[in-house]
């Protein structure tokens, strides 16, 4: 792995975490371009990669910040990671099935529509 490869993966990583520490997002809306776009990881790999890096305790300095000031529904955190493994797993497999170029489009709609409703929901 070069040198370069190694400081954008930093960079990517570092850009990640402080988005998923301020605003509660990092890996599919940073991660997952960032690798495809920066590194040329394919659609597949790039998603495979960014819920590898969820496989660690990332997160949890961030999340415990917030619970310090705002005391999390942890047992709402348990269902839904609970779920969340139920459903990663599901995904995954789906998104195996189809092309990549298939995958990333509808990667591409679904951050669009979130974009849509942040700027212009309630």
């Amino acid at each position: 792995m070069s040198m370069t490869t190694v400081v954008l993966l930093i960079l990517i990583g570092l850009a990640a975490g402080v988005l998923s520490g301020f605003v509660g997002v990092g890996g599919g809306i940073v991660m997952v371009p960032a690798l495809v776009w920066l590194l040329g990881y394919s659609q597949h790999q790039a998603q495979g990669t960014s819920l590898a890096v969820l496989v660690l305790p990332v997160v949890f300095l961030a999340a415990w910040n917030y619970h310090k000031v705002h005391p999390l529904d942890l047992k709402a955190v348990s269902i839904i990671a609970g779920s969340f493994v139920l459903g990663g797993f599901m995904g995954s497999k789906m998104a195996l099935a189809l092309p990549a170029d298939a995958v990333k489009k509808a990667f591409g709609v679904l951050m669009i529509l979130a974009a849509l409703k942040l700027i212009f929901g309630k």
